[in-house]
């Protein structure tokens, strides 16, 4: 990419026009999407916290999942770290009832993946890593009664956080604008950035979702930069020219 081009950053509706034309005009499914997510997910921590080479200790990695499709990835992120060496524990304390999240469900408890009920206190450390996946862009606040623990956790807790797209609780556009939400680490960025990421100031951006038609990235001009070689997923330094002007 030249430095003249910017990636762009999404407000929350031209988001949601994105997801809405990838799923009806380019007929992607929402479970191949959230296999690609989960996928650049796993593949963005794996790069930024690897497990430690000829290490004995289980590199222990506490996924948290909400009830929507943000969640969803965060199941198939767990099921990959798992492939990746990892030692993934899931916490999901609103499970949907609905076909496709019971398949992702299925798929972790056959690969003996173990669901936590409790959300853990803040002097937990027996985790190496913690992913954020409670959240995504269509979340409105209030944060409802049965994730304030986990967002408590999530806000106090010094262990490195991973957020899938948006880290939760922050406003889509406007971000950790009062700087009382959670500080992720690392940010995936998942199709293009969203505004928010303007609040992130953690060491790892990856931008994952290398499933853009041609398209549709120039119909709504995402300047997307080049993934290197076969990535699904390319770093997005902190120098890199962004315009977060909403189209």
């Amino acid at each position: 990419m030249t430095p003249s081009r910017t990636v762009k950053f999404l407000g929350q509706e031209e988001a949601t026009e994105i997801d809405k034309e990838l799923f009806n005009e380019y007929q992607f499914s929402v479970d191949q999407l959230m296999e690609l997510a989960g996928l650049a997910s796993a593949t963005a921590i794996a790069k930024s916290y690897p497990v430690p080479a000829n290490s004995s200790d289980e590199y222990r990695v506490l996924v948290c999942c909400g009830p929507g499709n943000n969640g969803g990835d965060g199941l198939v992120c767990a099921r990959h770290l798992q492939l990746f060496g990892y030692s993934p524990v899931i916490f999901y304390p609103k499970p949907t009832d609905k076909e496709l999240y019971r398949r992702l469900v299925t798929q972790c408890e056959k690969m003996d993946i173990e669901f936590v009920k409790n959300a853990p206190t803040s002097h937990d450390n027996s985790f190496h890593l913690v992913v954020d996946a409670l959240f995504g862009f269509s979340f409105k606040p209030p944060v409802r009664p049965e994730f304030q623990p986990i967002i408590k956790f999530l806000k106090d807790t010094k262990i490195p956080i991973c957020s899938i797209d948006i880290p939760s609780g922050w406003d889509v556009e406007k971000g950790d604008s009062d700087g009382a939400g959670i500080a992720p680490a690392l940010l995936v960025s998942l199709t293009a950035p969203k505004l928010c990421a303007k609040s992130f100031h953690g060491p790892h951006h990856w931008l994952g979702g290398r499933f853009v038609p041609r398209a549709l990235e120039e119909k709504y001009q995402l300047n997307l930069p080049p993934y290197p070689g076969t990535d699904c997923i390319v770093k997005l330094p902190s120098t890199f020219p962004i315009s977060d002007t909403p189209k």
